[in-house]
């Protein structure tokens, strides 16, 4: 058992987190494979989850073939998936608006910190209708390399000024518990895939079922 009253900061990540966007992620990224007459498997999608964007690219190339076309993709990817959000919105994760009620009660720092793009954070947080949330968005622009290496979560705490290991991370991918882990950060797992990897399990810290349950085991 943890308290939140044990951390300094906490640091969420977005995609799947805060953010119910990977599902419109796999729409979209489904849709655009289907016009250029392709197929990408629930399986597959699944496991590009919490990738920053090269490493996706890299795992469309692998999967698709290396006569896969990543400018026609990613035209009609960003389309379909503008088409969504415009029409549908992006739903928050369950519990969230509780814990950052009560971080802002407790007057405990935080922040986001992201593998998206910060232009493509910023549109998925105003699409959710949360903009002004988050004062600091660590995004992938702001690193030399994305998770799972450690470095967004590093600079989220030099940004916070906050030791790393004084830090409580939210997380829902296996990339980042362990870019967060590297880091030196107290990890918490909320998996949103429908399969436990048990390697994700044993390097995280602890794992609740979802955001909700974050206000059940951070007590004081």
């Amino acid at each position: 058992m943890f308290k939140l009253s044990d951390f300094s900061a906490v640091i969420f990540d977005m995609d799947g987190l805060v953010l119910d966007t990977e599902p419109t992620y796999v729409i979209a990224w489904q849709q655009a494979a289907k016009a250029m007459g392709y197929h990408l498997s629930a399986d597959f999608c699944e496991s590009l989850s919490g990738l920053h964007y090269q490493a996706v690219t890299e795992h469309l190339i692998r999967y698709c073939g290396v006569d896969f076309n990543l400018h026609p993709f990613n035209e009609l990817s960003g389309h379909y998936w503008y088409e969504q959000v415009n029409r549908d919105g992006i739903s928050i994760r369950p519990g969230f608006n509780k814990l950052l009620k009560t971080l802002q009660q407790k007057q405990i720092p935080y922040c986001l910190a992201t593998n998206s793009s910060a232009i493509n954070a910023k549109e998925c947080l105003a699409f959710a209708n949360i903009a002004d949330v988050f004062t600091h968005i660590i995004s992938r622009d702001d690193v030399l390399y994305g998770k799972p290496e450690p470095d967004i979560f590093l600079k989220a705490a030099e940004l916070l000024n906050v030791p790393i290991q004084q830090c409580l991370v939210l997380e829902d991918s296996h990339a980042g518990i362990v870019a967060a882990k590297s880091a030196g950060a107290y990890t918490v797992w909320i998996p949103t895939t429908k399969t436990i990897d048990p390697f994700t399990l044993s390097v995280c810290n602890t794992m609740v079922n979802n955001l909700a349950d974050i206000m059940f085991e951070l007590v004081d």
